[in-house]
């Protein structure tokens, strides 16, 4: 596997809010010194900028976590990255660009499928976690090369240069998703397929939604506004298969799959939100850290509806989408 080149700023973009001085909405403090929420959210004021830069810094900082809990991320995500790579045609000899990449295991499946023939790019706004996606292809003696690159500029790529992009989990981050589109398109030969896995709605994934909530709770802050990144961006009726038409993909079709987290226990979801999810790092860190504690503790009892004697099973539901250039 080749290492990390450099071709842009990264595109792995989280959805939560920046810390103090990277920070991309403003609050302001309440005046009530007690009480569940102690934040009052102000007229928010979207910076993709520093959204960016500071999604950045936290998969920067995430990146072990993330790829020490790949076990489960596979297991939990393995079906929807399956449907994913079907909906792209990924198979013998197959050029595969992978946005947003992560800790690649996608870029992995698809080099297994694309086999010595094929080629594999693997982008990501994070050279960290690209370390952790090129080790880990190296140990499972596939070929992939990996790229620091925005996924809103994929225009940097040579044209037609892929039969497949695909995108699991990171589309719903982008602040441009648009433009994002127009980039896969761009990269795509004609008659190539793009293929992507977002969540559904919020009322379907309530392992996520759910601590999402508690925390805005805390922090006083709203959803975001239509148009803005988030993970349940994507996920209205009609929305995936709208964003797909405009950017002129053809043939779409958008299927629900099914995933719920399985894990031992509540607190295990908690423990692996909390290493992995650094979005949900970011929301809190205008929450004292001596309040920290309390705010996980509220999450773990939120979440303690879905565990049973057989274990934690967290609703989950994705979407997978697949098109023609």
């Amino acid at each position: 596997m080749r290492g990390v080149t450099d071709a842009g700023i990264g595109s792995d973009y989280g959805c939560a809010a920046p810390d103090g001085t990277s920070r991309w909405w403003d609050l302001r403090v309440d005046a009530t010194p007690s009480g569940a929420t102690d934040r009052k959210a102000a007229p928010m004021t979207f910076d993709p900028i520093q959204y960016k830069n500071t999604t950045r810094a936290q998969w920067e900082t995430a990146a072990q976590a993330w790829h020490r809990w790949g076990p489960v991320l596979e297991q939990w995500l393995g079906e929807a990255t399956e449907r994913m790579l079907d909906l792209a045609d990924v198979g013998s000899g197959s050029r595969v660009l992978d946005v947003a990449a992560g800790a690649g295991g996608q870029s992995l499946a698809a080099a297994r499928r694309s086999g010595p023939t094929g080629r594999v790019m693997a982008t990501d706004i994070s050279p960290s976690i690209l370390t952790y996606a090129a080790k880990a292809a190296g140990d499972a003696g596939v070929s992939v090369e990996t790229v620091e690159l925005d996924g809103e500029e994929l225009e940097r790529l040579p044209g037609v240069s892929f039969d497949a992009v695909i995108c699991r989990l990171g589309l719903i981050y982008f602040p441009n998703q648009p433009r994002a589109l127009s980039g896969m398109g761009h990269a795509l030969r004609d008659g190539g397929r793009a293929a992507a896995v977002v969540y559904s709605t919020s009322e379907r994934n309530a392992f996520f939604s759910l601590p999402v909530r508690i925390i805005r709770d805390r922090v006083g802050l709203g959803p975001p506004a239509p148009g803005q990144p988030g993970p349940f961006s994507l996920g209205g009726p009609g929305v995936l298969l709208s964003q797909f038409e405009q950017a002129g993909f053809r043939d779409v079709t958008v299927e629900e799959v099914p995933a719920p987290l399985r894990l031992a226990s509540a607190a295990d979801c908690v423990r692996f939100e909390r290493e992995s999810f650094g979005a949900l790092h970011q929301m809190l860190a205008t929450v004292p850290p001596e309040r920290h504690p309390a705010v996980w503790a509220e999450i773990e009892d939120a979440l303690g509806r879905f565990e049973s004697a057989e274990g934690f099973l967290g609703p989950c539901e994705l979407l997978v989408v697949g098109a023609t250039k």
